[in-house]
C-alpha cells in the first residue's frame, strides 16, 4: 500500500480506517479521497474512502477514526459503473470524481486503473441535457414561485420555505444551462460568483434577506435572470415512449 504525504490526525486516522475495512472485507482496492487530503476543507471536513471487492453487495458505512469522519463506500466493480451513468445523468459525478482525485493506498487488480481511467472520462463529460429537461426545469421553478405567491400573504414561513428551493433549483439550472456539472453544495454560490455574478449577487442578496417579500421580489429577478419564466407558461413535453 502507499500512503499520500499527511499530517496527524489525518495519516494515524486513515491508516486506523484502512485497517478497519482490511479487518472486515475482502477489497481489492481501497481509495481515499476528500478535501482535507489535498489541503482544503474545513473543521468538519470528511474523508472519502471508496472500497472496492469483488462481493456481490454494496455497503455504506459512516464512521470516526481519531476524532476524524470517514464516509465509506463498499462497491463491486458493476456498480461503479452504474453510478458513473446515473451521476453523469444527474450532473453529480460523484464516484467518478473520487476515482479521479483519490489517493490509491490498495491496489490488488488490474480493474481499479481501469476504472480510474474510465472515471476521468465520465468526469470530463459534460452532463449536456436535453432542452425538454432543461424546459421541464423551468416550467418545476415557475411552479414553486406560483406556490409561493399563492401563500405569501397567508403563511409567510411556508412561502419562504418554497422560495428557498426555488432558488436552490435555479443555482442547480443555471449549471445545467451552461452544461456543466453541478458543483458541490458548499461550492454552489462561489461558482457560480464564477459562472454568472450578476445572478450569483441576486442569490447571495436572497438568502441574505430576511423579509418574506423581498425574497419574493429577488428570487422572481434571479427566476428573470436565468430562466426568463417566473409564472406559469404553457408548454408540451416531447413524446416519450411508454
Amino acid at each position: 500500500m502507499s500512503w499520500p504525504p499527511l499530517v496527524s490526525p489525518f495519516d494515524a486516522a486513515l491508516r486506523l480506517a484502512v485497517g478497519d475495512v482490511l479487518a472486515h472485507y475482502t477489497p481489492f482496492a481501497i481509495i481515499a479521497a476528500g478535501s482535507v487530503l489535498r489541503g482544503q476543507g474545513g473543521p468538519t471536513s470528511d474523508i472519502d474512502l471508496y472500497v472496492l471487492h469483488h462481493a456481490p453487495y454494496r455497503q455504506r458505512l459512516q464512521r470516526r477514526y481519531e476524532g476524524v469522519p470517514f464516509e465509506i463506500f463498499i462497491n463491486p466493480p458493476q456498480q461503479v459503473h452504474r453510478y458513473f451513468e446515473d451521476e453523469h445523468a444527474a450532473a453529480r459525478p460523484i464516484t467518478a470524481h473520487i476515482l479521479t482525485t483519490g489517493f490509491v493506498v490498495l491496489d490488488r487488480d488490474p480493474v481499479v486503473e481501469a476504472l480510474r481511467t474510465e472515471a476521468a472520462v465520465w468526469l470530463a463529460k459534460p452532463p449536456a441535457p436535453s432542452e425538454d429537461v432543461l424546459l421541464w426545469r423551468r416550467y418545476l421553478i415557475a411552479d414553486e414561485l406560483d406556490n409561493a405567491r399563492d401563500i405569501v400573504d397567508t403563511d409567510a414561513a411556508c412561502a419562504s420555505l418554497i422560495l428557498g428551493s426555488a432558488v436552490s433549483h435555479l443555482v442547480e439550472y443555471a449549471f445545467l444551462a451552461h452544461n456543466q456539472h453541478l458543483p458541490r453544495q458548499k461550492e454552489s454560490l462561489s461558482a457560480l460568483d464564477a459562472l454568472d455574478p450578476v445572478a450569483a449577487a441576486t442569490a447571495r442578496a436572497f438568502y441574505a434577506a430576511v423579509d418574506v417579500d423581498r425574497r419574493m421580489n429577488l428570487a422572481t429577478t434571479l427566476a428573470t435572470q436565468l430562466t426568463g419564466a417566473i409564472t406559469f407558461f404553457e408548454w408540451d413535453s416531447a413524446q416519450l415512449p411508454v
